[in-house]
């Protein structure tokens, strides 16, 4: 069996918008809510931050009002250890806003981002330094819904041949059916990712825009392209399909305080692990370890757990990983992309 694919060790460029993001605190309905806490949002600074927070170097490229919110939000990725260097100053534009209304069913989103700096963001960006020197690149389905020139950033960026990019290309669906009035998301997002070398996606998410039967078997059909194809299956498994095989690794149990920010988070372990030339196996234990992280803060972006008990969890026999799913009492890492034991390098392959 020949050696998985894997993206060659370097540093990490993220590309999409953040906005600062208002929530009550404590939470409770919006209507309700005296006080907000004022935190940011943003699916790609979300990786970056994570990223970094393995020794990743990572770059987040995106563009940002010229205006408090704005400072802000440059403020608090740069703390994380993220190279907001090349983050651009739009003096037109303001800095995109979101608002999250808790209730006993979920938390709404409300966005306020048409218009946004980084709306306008177009193909050029791609041309910035950083890219020239990056091992990866880190897109989501996001951003082509922002604009026609995001939509035209993404679509150039993944336009090359897989053997002929300077970089590799991870790319997250991310669907957001508020961003996609047109109904166009189901094409242009399998477009999009089938051109990709990592892909991750929810299989709810991918039943919802391609097919309520569809499993991972139909959903790498579907999607040839991707070198690696990373499936959430919710609170039952995370799989990574490649050129060698398949693997399945359960979620550990979690209390979820919020579950917004799992999913990036899962993205950014998962990618550290193929960066630093693990196991497929260890690399998704990594992804559903940092998604810890995220389910239990309020916010995006939590710490992640002691580096000694990351690495012995990392250690642990298939049966003694497994063992920790006993007692799941709620949703736990569902978002991260949790569940049942599995076998990797199946023996069976797709694709690449």
């Amino acid at each position: 069996m020949t050696a998985p694919w894997r993206p060659a060790p370097g540093r990490v460029v993220c590309v999409g918008e953040t906005m600062a993001a208002l929530a009550p605190d404590p939470p409770r309905p919006l209507a309700d809510a005296e006080h907000l806490r004022v935190s940011i949002a943003g699916a790609e600074s979300n990786v970056a931050m994570y990223l970094a927070d393995h020794g990743v170097p990572a770059v987040w490229i995106s563009a940002l009002g010229d205006d408090p919110l704005g400072h802000r939000v440059r403020a608090a990725v740069a703390a994380a250890g993220v190279d907001v260097t090349h983050v651009r100053t739009d003096p037109h534009r303001p800095t995109g806003l979101l608002l999250k209304n808790p209730g006993r069913t979920g938390t709404r989103v409300h966005y306020y981002r048409t218009g946004s700096a980084a709306a306008a963001l177009g193909p050029d960006l791609l041309d910035a330094e950083p890219l020239r020197s990056a091992a990866l690149l880190h897109i989501t389905g996001i951003t082509p819904a922002l604009s026609p020139s995001c939509r035209d950033l993404v679509t150039r960026a993944l336009a090359t041949a897989h053997t002929r990019r300077p970089y590799a290309i991870s790319f997250d669906v991310n669907h957001r059916a508020a961003l996609w009035p047109d109904g166009t998301a189901p094409a242009v997002l399998r477009d999009l990712a089938d051109r990709a070398d990592i892909v991750f996606v929810g299989l709810d998410e991918a039943q919802a825009l391609w097919g309520a039967d569809l499993t991972v078997t139909g959903l790498r059909h579907l999607l040839p392209g991707p070198r690696i194809l990373v499936v959430k299956d919710g609170a039952r498994a995370a799989t990574a399909v490649t050129g060698n095989g398949v693997c399945t690794v359960p979620a550990l149990p979690t209390t979820v305080v919020e579950p917004v920010g799992a999913g990036d988070a899962f993205a950014a372990g998962f990618l550290t692990g193929l960066l630093r030339g693990e196991t497929t196996t260890r690399a998704l234990r990594l992804g559903h370890l940092t998604a810890v992280s995220a389910l239990k803060v309020t916010g995006d972006h939590g710490p992640l757990p002691d580096p000694a008990d990351i690495e012995r969890l990392l250690a642990l026999t298939a049966p003694d990983w497994a063992r920790h799913q006993g007692g799941r009492t709620d949703r736990g890492a569902a978002m991260a992309s949790g569940g049942g034991p599995g076998a990797c390098d199946s023996g069976y392959k797709f694709g690449r």
